[in-house]
């Protein structure tokens, strides 16, 4: 059984060139699965069945192991049982048909409306960094925006004057989205600056040089106005849910934010219920008279 791992391994060095990263990654999960099967005298690869694999996972799991490794894992081990079966060493995947554990799902990290504001609101500096740097996040906050979204956006897309911009989303899909006044002012003060640098193309967001910003460059800006002005990690997917979570909590239209956003299933944006549920829960919690602490009443 070593042998057949130590082979598909090899495999995956030589003919797949899987980085080293991933194949340490292949390792460490299938020798879980060899100490597995000499632990229960599985004395071959095809003598493993589903019923030994799920009871591992089970096991595994309640052990404290997170679904995403765990999932990992059975990735592994389906890799594994399909080289086995292209060397026709073996019939049959235990793996198949298993799923790891869902996991607890993590609520999107989003500012509040003060904090927002402590963003945007602030004073800025006459240059083409700054200027640029305010149009960015504008539009971030005003349309909800990706990252792939912004920095793939043109001049074509833009029409300031109806306060509408188009953007190629997820399955190459564009969607026209509404730009606010905020962010229409900032893009028409960035604009004129935009043009001293003789752009080579026509993306609406360049640096110095003329080039398009790449999502690191816009990443790394982004963070840095975090700091400097909220004093915390800010990222550009935090401004999106940012946007998402605001426009629920006002207009209570799941669909309309669905849109908005670009999912595909409305099961992706329900996760913003939990963040406005969230909110009324302290909305409630401050406001009921049954509610309010005995130290409060």
């Amino acid at each position: 059984m070593q042998d057949h791992l130590d082979a598909y391994l090899e495999h995956l060095r030589s003919e797949r060139q899987v980085s080293a990263h991933t194949l340490d990654g292949y390792r460490r999960d299938l020798l879980k699965v060899l100490a597995l099967c000499e632990k229960n005298a599985v004395a071959t690869w095809p003598a493993l069945d589903t019923r030994t694999l799920r009871a591992f996972i089970a096991r595994l799991h309640a052990l404290g192991q997170s679904s995403r490794s765990l999932a990992r894992l059975l990735s592994a081990v389906r890799g594994f049982y399909q080289y086995l079966g292209r060397e026709g060493l073996c019939r049959h995947d235990p793996a198949a048909g298993l799923a790891a554990p869902k996991g607890e799902r993590r609520l999107p990290r989003a500012l509040d409306a003060d904090r927002t504001a402590q963003l945007l609101d602030g004073a800025v500096e006459d240059d083409f960094l700054a200027l640029r740097d305010q149009a960015m996040l504008e539009l971030f906050y005003s349309s909800g925006l990706r990252l792939s979204e912004l920095v793939g956006l043109n001049l074509t897309d833009l029409d300031l004057p109806a306060g509408l911009v188009r953007v190629l989303g997820k399955g190459n899909k564009t969607r026209d989205l509404p730009v606010g006044r905020k962010a229409r002012e900032a893009i028409e003060t960035w604009l004129p600056l935009r043009r001293l640098v003789s752009p080579a193309d026509d993306a609406l967001f360049v640096g110095r040089q003329g080039k398009r910003l790449t999502s690191r460059a816009i990443q790394l800006r982004v963070r840095q106005a975090g700091v400097r002005e909220l004093g915390q990690h800010l990222h550009p997917h935090m401004l999106r849910h940012s946007f998402a979570s605001h426009m629920l909590e006002s207009s209570q239209d799941l669909r309309a934010v669905q849109e908005l956003l670009g999912h595909a299933d409305i099961a992706t944006t329900q996760v913003y219920t939990h963040l406005d549920f969230q909110h009324l829960a302290k909305v409630y919690d401050g406001a009921h008279p049954r509610a309010k602490r005995k130290s409060e009443s």
